[in-house]
């Protein structure tokens, strides 16, 4: 598409969209930054005790914040394959967080639509759709690590060389992330930073199994560690301090039987689980999400002073949440409960002067590509199986979507007990239906009246019509997430 014919299409799509639009406007900057194992709440705006995040809570302000997010899939390969193709884990195939190093190479990726239209295109960070960090197709820069990288001095590739890099290694992405924004005078640029917090340390082998020798540290910036020191993390109606099932979650109670032969088996598996999630590993999530927002903040000040900000669509999300010993869970971070499946999500786009604050209409991981996208002005492609959310953004819909699909494939590793845990998840209007696929069994939840899921209204014979109901919608969303209907 030649220059003229893009900014005429662009001022087209804006103005339906209800953005202010001149003859001389460009197709936006696009920054879409992915914090992993960051939960819904992990930031001050979100609810979070006392963590303070100033410039995630400016970013929601000045944007739109999306209430009702959530991760198609709560995995970080899946997802990330999600958020980057607009599919879901049963179209393209990265089901688990297996090394799927030659499949990853063959996904069908939003950037490289963008790169096709004139975009200057950058992957900064955390890939782990296998674990090779070799460059994907559709991007112009590639900064990345091998698998899950290290916190501190981090061995880097660029563009193919390999790097020793030395620092942080959120600032290091930063960086770089930075330097090349620095070098984009001149055409429009998408830019995706991965960031390697929150995890903790960790080495994930080809097969997905984890090395136990591996210290599951959460480790911040040396600047920020102390920072929460004797803070107390205000936990849940459903935490569970001795790491318990609930009972009326007869799949999770076998899991759990099978999690406490194992840990018996191997005491080093007690260590990585930290069963109740302690308040040290609270706090130094927290710290480390300090950083995080440093980041955003060193991030927006470059816009800023190039004169880039007004026209640069900023998305903040995540690839999966996290537990903090609700329900008994800790790092099984995968399971389909509000903690693990709800997402951050956030997006910011000046151009957009009345944009709507905030959104409540479901929205899934798979919506940013065909977003991201929309931003441009380009249609998104048949393959892309997400909804634009500018029509939330501006208020033209109050929704997408009358229902949400959230897929998961078990896997034995790195945690065995999950082996056998396959399910689907459909959201709708108040109610959470969960299907296991291997288990006859179910959970049904009201969200409005009992957020932390401590009902489970499965036997309820006053819930047998909408049980029906929901069951035939998941049937039908299954369907069509497989492209068969």
């Amino acid at each position: 598409m030649n220059n003229l014919v893009k900014i005429c299409c662009l001022a087209g799509a804006l103005a339906f969209v209800g953005a202010p639009v001149t003859a001389e406007e460009t197709p936006p900057n696009i920054v879409m930054i992915v914090v992993d194992d960051m939960r819904f709440d992990e930031w001050s705006g979100g609810g979070h005790t006392y963590l303070q995040t100033p410039n995630i809570d400016q970013l929601a302000q000045q944007g739109t914040r999306f209430d009702r997010a959530y991760h198609t899939t709560p995995l970080c390969s899946s997802n990330r394959a999600s958020i980057l193709t607009g599919q879901y884990p049963s179209r393209h195939g990265i089901v688990d967080n297996s090394s799927r190093n030659h499949a990853s190479f063959m996904l069908d990726l939003f950037p490289k639509y963008l790169q096709a239209d004139g975009y200057k295109t950058a992957h900064i960070g955390k890939w782990h759709m296998g674990n090779s960090p070799a460059p994907r197709p559709g991007y112009d820069y590639w900064v990345a690590i091998e698998g899950q990288g290290k916190t501190h001095d981090p061995t880097l590739y660029e563009n193919n060389t390999r790097i020793d890099a030395k620092g942080y290694i959120t600032d290091i992405f930063t960086d770089k992330a930075i330097g090349f924004i620095a070098q984009q005078a001149d055409q429009p640029f998408f830019l995706y930073i991965g960031h390697k917090a929150v995890h903790p340390e960790a080495v994930q082998r080809d097969d997905g199994t984890t090395d136990l020798s591996v210290p599951k540290d959460f480790i911040p910036a040396a600047r920020h560690a102390g920072t929460y020191d004797n803070k107390v993390f205000k936990r849940s109606p459903a935490y569970s301090p001795d790491a318990r099932a609930d009972p009326d979650k007869p799949v999770i109670g076998q899991a759990f039987k099978r999690r406490a032969e194992l840990l018996a088996e191997d005491p080093r598996w007690e260590s990585a689980m930290d069963l109740g999630v302690s308040e040290d590993s609270i706090r130094n999530r927290a710290e480390m999400m300090l950083a995080v927002d440093e980041s955003l903040a060193r991030i927006v000040e470059e816009l800023k002073a190039r004169g880039l900000y007004e026209n640069t669509a900023i998305f903040l999300t995540s690839d999966n949440g996290y537990f903090f010993g609700e329900h008994g869970f800790s790092l099984e971070r995968r399971m389909p409960y509000e903690e693990s499946v709800k997402a951050p999500l956030i997006i910011s786009y000046p151009q957009l002067s009345n944009s709507v604050r905030t959104v409540a209409g479901l929205v899934l991981s798979i919506d940013l590509s065909a977003t991201a996208l929309a931003f441009a002005g380009i249609d998104s492609p048949s393959t892309i199986q997400g909804e634009s959310l500018v029509p939330l953004m501006t208020g033209k819909a109050t929704a997408v979507r009358p229902a949400a699909l959230i897929e998961y494939y078990s896997n034995e590793s790195p945690f065995p007990w999950t082996a056998q845990m396959d399910y689907r998840v459909v959201i709708a209007g108040d109610y959470k239906y969960i299907k296991w696929l291997r288990f006859d069994e179910a959970e049904l939840y009201d969200l409005a009246k009992d957020p932390f899921e401590q009902k489970n209204l499965i036997n309820d014979a006053a819930y047998k019509t909408l049980i029906g109901q929901m069951h035939r919608q998941l049937q039908d969303l299954q369907l069509q997430a497989l492209g068969l209907k």
